[in-house]
């Protein structure tokens, strides 16, 4: 096995406080790193860096964490511009244009839609995101989700199984049919190349009750559970996440002082997706308001064909800093490390002994820069075991 020492680091953010300056980023300033093929083996001083079979210069360059980009809808066919047009000009977003991505989704084949994920898996990629999860429901057949899940397998170890992400249209007049196919035997054909299952649990989607059914047949068929909560109103879903243990409850974009308590009291993420604010022309969740109660925030694309077509995740930890109250250093972390909790990992998010060796270079001294240059190139190089 081959070690690598990576020297001349300006600032090494190991999301890691018992490293560095303490705090929750674990920042060390004239840093070195050693590596493996697969774990970071030491972080410390340039000056008290080790030997080690290779020599790697960062050339004072910032090095973080991979990004964990632990929400996206990545593997779909069509686009919605259109809608992202007439939202801008004032239109209300519903949810109603699911039915578009179905539709178009349902049509292409699976060379298709493996080559559009593949571009999409780089452009993340490009962006400094080293883990990510995918999500199905742009089928809601059978076949169909099955079909989505395998394909996101080829990318991810966290695949999520959203067969409840509406009810589709053959289905308008007997949603209770849906549901039972959706707990049933969509989740049992779905299952074996899914880790997670999530249910859209909002205005216009499921109800507490329709997605409490699903996501019980899903944790007894022995998946992780997810809850899409809260971003079109109160919907009950936060409520319900927390109920049921899931590991993280996503959007919460309408969340009262109740669920904020019971946040903070629970093991639950709140995973933040400001691209839907920005796309939705919505209003922003505070993240300051879940932070300061002590609840563990992620961030993450949410890239999706109609309402965040996000591959830049530092576009992401901008609009955060911007419009949701959090500081960069707050970001940084939620887009890392808490995405790393959102998924139930510790393994990656952070670059301390013992983590997988997913690590970012960037074209800048200070990590800062993320934000403060919005969606600029700033990746340098990106190393995964």
């Amino acid at each position: 096995m081959t070690t690598r020492v990576i020297v001349n680091i300006a600032e090494l953010t190991t999301n890691d406080a018992a490293f560095g300056d303490g705090t929750p980023s674990g920042r060390i300033v004239d840093a070195a790193m050693v590596l493996d093929d697969h774990h970071v083996l030491w972080v410390g001083s340039n000056a008290d860096a080790p030997d080690a079979d290779e020599r790697i210069d960062a050339g004072d360059c910032a090095v973080i964490p991979g990004f964990v980009d632990s929400h996206t809808h990545l593997v779909f066919a069509g686009e919605r511009s259109d809608e992202f047009e007439a939202r801008m000009a004032g239109q209300r977003y519903d949810g109603g244009g699911i039915a578009r991505s179905v539709a178009a989704t349902r049509a292409a084949t699976r060379d298709q839609l493996r080559d559009a994920t593949q571009r999409r898996v780089d452009a993340l990629r490009a962006s400094g995101v080293t883990t990510l999860e995918i999500k199905s429901g742009y089928e809601l057949t059978l076949e169909g989700e099955t079909r989505l899940v395998q394909i996101a397998s080829e990318w991810s170890d966290d695949v999520t199984f959203l067969g409840a992400h509406v009810v589709p249209t053959e289905f308008s007049h007997d949603r209770d049919a849906y549901v039972e196919l959706v707990g049933g035997a969509m989740l049992a054909s779905c299952a074996p190349a899914s880790k997670w299952a999530d249910v859209f649990c909002d205005v216009g989607a499921f109800s507490v009750d329709e997605a409490r059914w699903i996501l019980l047949r899903a944790r007894e068929a022995g998946l992780g559970l997810r809850v899409h909560g809260n971003q079109l109103g109160d919907s009950g879903g936060v409520a319900l996440a927390v109920e049921l243990g899931a590991a993280s409850v996503d959007h919460c974009s309408h969340v009262h002082d109740r669920d904020v308590d019971a946040l903070g009291a629970s093991s639950t993420v709140a995973t933040l997706l400001p691209g839907a604010e920005f796309s939705t022309k919505s209003p922003y969740p505070s993240a300051r308001r879940l932070l300061d109660a002590g609840v563990t925030v992620a961030l993450a694309t949410d890239c999706n064909p109609g309402t965040s077509y996000v591959t830049n995740m530092g576009v992401v930890i901008a609009l955060a800093v911007r419009e949701m109250g959090m500081t960069v250093d707050e970001a940084m972390w939620a887009a890392s490390r808490g995405g790393a909790l959102a998924l139930g990992r510790d393994d990656v998010g952070r670059l301390s002994p013992g983590a997988r060796a997913h690590v970012v270079l960037l074209e800048a001294p200070r990590s800062a820069h993320v934000a403060y240059r919005v969606g600029g190139p700033l990746v340098r190089e990106v190393l995964v075991d």
